[in-house]
Formats: C-alpha cells, structure tokens, sequence
C-alpha cells in the first residue's frame, strides 16, 4: 500500500514576518522619542552629584558667560525676559522654568534673572547643574 504524498514546496510566509518587522520598527521609534532629554543651549553648567535633569515641558533660560540671556533658544533683553516667559506659561500647573546658566557667571546677573522672573509671578526656578561624571 503506498501512501499518498502531496508534492507541494514549503514557503516561507512573508506576510507574519511583515508584521513582526513593523511590531519591532514601533517599538524602537518609541524608545528613540523617549530617550530624548531637554538641554538648553551648550553651556558649561556647574556639577552635582545629586543633580537628576530636570526633565518636562518647562520653558528654559540660558544665560551665557558674558550675561547674554536665551530664552529657548532665542535672545531675550532682560526687561523683556519675565513677560515672554509668563505668556509661554499659560497653564497654572506649569508654572515653573528651567535656568541654564554657565558656571562663572557673577552672582549679580543670575539674581537679576530671577529676580524678574519672580516678579512676573513665577515661584518654580529650577537651577540646572550637570551630573558629576557627564561631559
């Protein structure tokens, strides 16, 4: 008695291993966006070695060595500076910054900066400062 052989070649199924190279492809573009960390302008910002980056939607000032401010990236004058970061913070919850400033600025210049923020009734002034060890 024989046995009834189908003849028939194997394939390969294209379309699962479609789906899983998608499935793999979504999972890496989120983990890229997730892994993305807010930074103000290339400052040499002071170390901590308890000094997590604060990270979220708050607007960022930078202030260079010279005493040139930056608020996200664009120069600000300073009696300009508490209005524009104030009309940035339209929700009440969000109402805070980041302040990038550079190591050897002088004392005078950062109190100047959030002295004005503060005036514009912002209380959240986050100082910046780099973790120990990071470049």
């Amino acid at each position: 008695m024989k046995v009834a052989f189908d003849a028939r070649k194997t394939r390969i199924e294209i379309i699962p291993l479609i789906d899983v190279i998608f499935l793999l492809l979504v999972f890496f573009i989120y983990a890229m966006i997730s892994m993305t960390v807010h930074h103000g302008l290339p400052v040499d910002i002071p170390i901590s070695d308890k000094a997590p980056l604060e990270v979220g939607k708050l607007p960022s000032i930078t202030v260079e060595k010279d005493g040139t401010l930056f608020l996200e990236g664009e120069k600000i004058a300073l009696k300009y500076l508490g209005r524009s970061v104030s009309l940035r913070l339209t929700d009440a919850a969000d109402k805070g910054v980041m302040l990038f400033a550079h190591r050897d600025v002088p004392y005078h210049i950062i109190f100047d900066v959030m002295e004005e923020i503060t005036l514009s009734g912002i209380r959240n002034i986050s100082l910046q400062a780099r973790p120990e060890g990071s470049r």
